[in-house]
């Protein structure tokens, strides 16, 4: 599987903002992205909430298909890549710059999602193509330009 790269990064300070983009952020294993609402202080994430991604190709397809512009930062995604399947990384360990995740389960689009951005379209335009949950396994920063590397084998 090739690897990709972040083109893009958006954190959300609290729940429903529209996330603000960042050149680099700092992620802190077991407890997600420094400056993003689901960062845990003390303790571990919610599996699957410490980083999402979203694919760039997805964006451009629900374009495609459907007509709907849907920004990186309207997508609620963190990590905006490109040249990387994020549906194969579901359940394998993966690195983002310097940075170890594995993946936990597609991040299907949901009711929230349509209603932040007044437009039901996006639920079938972006099943299957919403993106990847991951939890963090080691600390490091992640910055526009990083590349997204597949790891060797799938993890339980």
């Amino acid at each position: 599987m090739p690897g990709g790269e972040v083109v893009g990064i958006a954190l959300a300070a609290r729940p429903r903002e529209l996330p603000a983009p960042v050149e680099r952020v700092r992620a802190l294993a077991g407890r997600g992205l420094e400056g993003e609402y689901h960062f845990v202080a003390d303790g571990d994430a919610e599996p699957g909430a410490a980083i999402t991604l979203i694919a760039e190709e997805a964006l451009d397809g629900l374009r495609a298909d459907t007509g709907i512009d849907l920004t990186h930062a309207a997508s609620r995604r963190n990590v905006l890549t490109r040249g990387i399947d994020l549906n194969a990384l579901v359940g394998r360990r993966f690195r983002v710059g310097a940075v170890e995740c594995r993946g936990i389960e597609l991040c299907e689009p949901c009711l929230n999602l349509a209603r932040m951005n007044d437009n039901f379209g996006v639920l079938r335009g972006l099943v299957h193509r919403g993106g990847l949950r991951a939890d963090v396994l080691s600390d490091g920063e992640i910055a526009l330009g990083d590349p997204i590397a597949p790891g060797d084998s799938a993890t339980g």
